[in-house]
C-alpha cells in the first residue's frame, strides 16, 4: 500500500480533549452510542407495527421523518457523520463477520462505484412520494427491518461494508453532505504513518476490525466514505490518529481532494437536484402537474406519473444541465481536456448551496415547525403500553419557533449557500487558472438553482408528520 501522505499535522484534535476524546476513543465508545440508536429503533418498530395508524401519532414515523432528518443536518452542520458514527443497523457487522470467518467475498469490482447509490437513492425518494412513506407506520417500521437485514447480509458475503459504502441511501446523503463538515479523519504525525508496518488504521489489530469502508487514514482526502466510526483511531498503536477540526469549505475548495470519476460527480448534482424535488413535491404545483400528466398518458398511475416526473428532475434534468455546462465552460476556458476533468472542477461548488436547501427544508420547516410533536407522541404511546404518569397528550404541541419566523430563516440559509458556492467556484476557477468566463456556466446554474429553491421554499408546503400540521 502506498503511503503517500496529505495531510499537515492538526491543530485541534477533537481525540486529545479531556473528556470527549477519552470516550471517543474508548473500545466500547461507539457501541454505547450505537445501542442507544437501536433502543430507539427497537420502540419504533413497536410503535410502528402495533401502534396507532395515523401517522402524526406515532413514534416511527414522527422520530424518522421529522426528527432524525431534522437532527442529522443539524449534526452534519456542527461535527460531522455522527449519524453513521452511531448507526445501529451496522451493530451485526462483528457477528457477521464471525459468520462468515474467512469466506467473505469482494464487491464486485463492476459495483465499486457510486452508480448504484445514485439509483437507489432516486428509487428511495420515487418510493417515498409514490408511496406516502411518512403517512405510514407500518412501512416506515418495514423500511427500519430492511435496513437491519441489508447490512447484516452484505456484511455476511462481502468485505470493505458494501452496505454503508456502495447501497445505503442514508449513508449516501450523509457521504455527501458531509464533505462541507468541520470535522475530518487525519494523522498527527506523518513520519509516524510512512514507518507503519502494520496499518493496523485500515486492517485492525485483533480487539478493533479497523476501517469498514477501507479507508487509509494518512491518504485521506475527503469524508466521502467515512462513516466517523473511529476504528482507525481505536486501532492505531501510537494513538496518532486525530479528529480534527477544519474549515467546512476546505474539503470542496481543494483541487486535489476532489474525484475525477464520473460516478461521484453525477451523485452530487442528481443529489442537488433531489433537494429541490423532494420539496416540489409538497406543494400545489406538483399535483397540477400530475393531473396534466396524467391526462397526456392516458394512466391513472400515480407511480407512473411520479416516475415521469422524478425521473425529469432527478435524472435527466441535472445530467443534462451538468454536461452542458462542462462543455461549454471547456469552450469557454480553451481547453482541450475530457469533459469529466471539467465537470469535476467545477462541482464542488454546488456541495454548499446544495447543503443549504437540505438544511433549509429538513432543519428549517419540517423540524422547527414540527419538533415539539414528539412530546404528545410519546405521551400517547406511554398511555397505550399502560404508562399514565405523564399525563394526557397535548397534539397543539408543535413549532419551535413562530411560523413567521421561518420564511426569513430559509431564505437566510439560502442566502449563505449561494454565497459559499460562488465563493468555492471562483476560488476552483482561479486555481485551475480558468478565465472568468469559464465560470459563467456554473454561475449561471448556481443561481438558477437558488432562486428555484426560493419560489418552492416560500410556496405553501405540507407540514407533513404532525397534527398540529
Amino acid at each position: 500500500m502506498s503511503t503517500q501522505l496529505y495531510r499537515p499535522t492538526p491543530r485541534y484534535d477533537l481525540l486529545r480533549t479531556p473528556f470527549i476524546g477519552r470516550l471517543l476513543r474508548w473500545r466500547w465508545g461507539r457501541l454505547v452510542g450505537q445501542l442507544l440508536f437501536l433502543c430507539v429503533a427497537l420502540l419504533m418498530l413497536y410503535d410502528g407495527f402495533t401502534g396507532p395508524r395515523l401517522a402524526p401519532t406515532n413514534l416511527a414515523t414522527v422520530l424518522t421523518w421529522v426528527h432524525y432528518r431534522g437532527f442529522v443536518m443539524f449534526a452534519l452542520l456542527l461535527a460531522g457523520n455522527l449519524f453513521c458514527m452511531n448507526c445501529p443497523f451496522t451493530l451485526p457487522r462483528t457477528l457477521a463477520r464471525r459468520i462468515s470467518g474467512r469466506s467473505q467475498r469482494r464487491w464486485p469490482r463492476w459495483l465499486r462505484n457510486k452508480w448504484t447509490a445514485v439509483t437507489i437513492l432516486v428509487i428511495y425518494f420515487w418510493l417515498y412520494e409514490w408511496l406516502d412513506l411518512w403517512a405510514s407506520p407500518w412501512l416506515t417500521a418495514w423500511i427500519i427491518v430492511a435496513y437491519f437485514l441489508a447490512s447484516f447480509i452484505l456484511e455476511v458475503f462481502f468485505a470493505e461494508s458494501p452496505f454503508c459504502k456502495y447501497v445505503c441511501p442514508l449513508g449516501t446523503f450523509n457521504f455527501v453532505s458531509s464533505t462541507v463538515s468541520p470535522l475530518h479523519i487525519t494523522v498527527r504525525d506523518q513520519n509516524t504513518c510512512r514507518t507503519c508496518v502494520g496499518k493496523e488504521c485500515v486492517n485492525g489489530n485483533g480487539d478493533v476490525l479497523g476501517c469498514g469502508t477501507e479507508l487509509f487514514a494518512p491518504q485521506m482526502k475527503s469524508n466521502l466514505d467515512c462513516v466517523l466510526c473511529l476504528d482507525c483511531a481505536r486501532a492505531c498503536p501510537y494513538e496518532n490518529v486525530a479528529l480534527a477540526w477544519r474549515n467546512p469549505l476546505a474539503e470542496v475548495r481543494r483541487p486535489d481532494a476532489w474525484p475525477r470519476r464520473w460516478d461521484v460527480n453525477v451523485l452530487v448534482w442528481v443529489f442537488a437536484f433531489i433537494s429541490l424535488s423532494n420539496a416540489f413535491g409538497m406543494v400545489p404545483p406538483v399535483y397540477q402537474l400530475e393531473t396534466w400528466l396524467a391526462a397526456v398518458l392516458h394512466t391513472r398511475s400515480e407511480g407512473i406519473v411520479l416516475a415521469v416526473i422524478f425521473g425529469v428532475l432527478n435524472v435527466l434534468l441535472p445530467v443534462g444541465l451538468s454536461l452542458g455546462a462542462a462543455w461549454v465552460s471547456r469552450r469557454l476556458a480553451g481547453r482541450r481536456e475530457p469533459l469529466r476533468v471539467t465537470l469535476s472542477r467545477y462541482t464542488p461548488a454546488l456541495l454548499p448551496l446544495t447543503f443549504a436547501i437540505w438544511f433549509a427544508h429538513y432543519a428549517g420547516f419540517h423540524f422547527l415547525t414540527s419538533a415539539l410533536a414528539i412530546v404528545p407522541v410519546l405521551q400517547n404511546f406511554l398511555l397505550d403500553v399502560g404508562i399514565h404518569v405523564f399525563g394526557q397528550p397535548n397534539w397543539a404541541l408543535g413549532p419551535v419557533l413562530p411560523a413567521n419566523w421561518m420564511d426569513p430563516l430559509e431564505l437566510v440559509v439560502l442566502l449563505v449557500g449561494v454565497a459559499a458556492s460562488l465563493d468555492v467556484l471562483n476560488g476552483r476557477s482561479r486555481a485551475a487558472a480558468d478565465k472568468f468566463a469559464a465560470q459563467l456556466p456554473w454561475l449561471l446554474l448556481l443561481l438558477l438553482l437558488a432562486v428555484a429553491a426560493m419560489v418552492v421554499m416560500y410556496l405553501p408546503m405540507e407540514m407533513r408528520g404532525t397534527v398540529f400540521g
